[in-house]
């Protein structure tokens, strides 16, 4: 499946929200991370705001290493999401949600003092309704 999210970076901001996220829960790998905060933004019903991003880091990664093996599907949901909320899914429309959900799911994580390890983290699946 061709995607139009070819590479991204990391907000400053974000990236220090990841650091604290990897502390907590031992995972290093940023796209992994990256992945969950996704996906648990896109579970949240509500669209996200759109706000200005701080200046980028030295994060970057591409679209196959976030979404390794399921890359597609996390294509396809970005897609659905975008077509449920009435965005439509051209190319702009899905790079701009792209960031606006991955950086809300950042700082849902980051910011949920629940959150100590892994096992907290794999919590979140089963608190998502």
């Amino acid at each position: 499946m061709e995607n139009l999210i070819k590479q991204f970076t990391i907000s400053e901001t974000a990236k220090e929200q990841l650091i604290q996220l990897k502390r907590n829960t031992k995972i290093e790998q940023w796209n992994i991370l990256c992945r969950w905060a996704f996906s648990y933004s896109l579970a949240e019903p509500s669209m996200p705001t759109s706000l200005p991003v701080s200046k980028n880091s030295n994060v970057e990664l591409t679209w196959e290493v976030f979404g390794g093996e399921i890359a597609d599907i996390l294509l396809i949901a970005l897609k659905q999401r975008c077509y449920q909320d009435g965005l439509g899914t051209e190319p702009e429309i899905l790079k701009q949600q792209f960031r606006l959900h991955l950086y809300r799911g950042i700082g849902y994580l980051a910011g949920n003092d629940n959150l100590k390890n892994i096992e907290d983290l794999i919590g979140l699946i089963f608190s998502v309704q």
